[in-house]
């Protein structure tokens, strides 16, 4: 059966990459100054961006759930996707709302697919559902060692279940994520996350506009023209 999909009448702009990358806080950067210009951004985050997804969110990265097998991690990251973009993602872009998510399905992808070892093509079978075909516009992956991200992430009081997986985990996920990148050279934008974070939010925001210009202006020309 064909799932319904409606027009979308703005972009989504996802941020991937490997744990402690920066993808968070680029993403409210320029979340951040697309509002500053009078362009309508919704800024949400994968999982969670729900209040069904935040549950889930939290089941997930806890330390307690240690025992989630990789299929059933990959349905419930689906679930909790489905929620969002049914809640959320899909009500936005039809508004004429950008929307920058920090991650989405490349996140699936790469951490059940390839590092929980259930292959791309098993979990992407899902993905469908949960998205009703909805693909980003922009995927904008910050790229750093594994050793620096994780060390990062563990100098925050943030660590989650994910950030505990052994280093040949992570590395897979990163791989995973530069393998995307690279088949796909036109829908993503790879920039060094060990750069300092204003260099960094300098080149994001330089990247959307080049890429986006047309459609980051019409969102703004249609808030102006309400």
């Amino acid at each position: 059966m064909a799932l319904a999909r409606s027009r979308v009448a703005a972009p989504l702009i996802v941020f991937e990459g490997p744990e402690g990358s920066g993808k968070s806080t680029q993403a409210v950067r320029l979340s951040t100054r697309l509002r500053s210009e009078g362009i309508p951004v919704l800024l949400t985050r994968d999982p969670g961006g729900t209040a069904i997804g935040d549950k889930i969110r939290s089941l997930l990265l806890d330390s307690t759930s240690d025992a989630l097998l990789g299929p059933t991690e990959a349905f419930l990251y689906a679930a909790a996707r489905a929620q969002l973009v049914g809640e959320v993602i899909r009500p936005a872009l039809e508004a004429g709302t950008v929307v920058i998510s920090d991650r989405f399905v490349d996140s699936s992808l790469v951490y059940q697919g390839i590092g929980r070892g259930l292959t791309e093509a098993v979990v992407a079978a899902i993905q469908p559902l949960a998205t009703g075909g909805l693909e980003p516009n922009l995927r904008i992956l910050l790229d750093l060692p594994v050793g620096i991200g994780l060390a990062r992430r563990f100098a925050t009081a943030e660590v989650n279940r994910l950030d505990r997986e052994v280093a040949s985990f992570h590395e897979a996920v990163r791989q995973g994520f530069l393998d995307r990148a690279a088949a796909d050279g036109t829908g993503w934008v790879v920039l060094d996350g060990q750069k300092a974070e204003d260099d960094v939010a300098y080149a994001v925001y330089a990247e959307v506009w080049w890429r986006l210009g047309s459609p980051l202006s019409a969102a703004k020309q249609r808030v102006e023209g309400r």
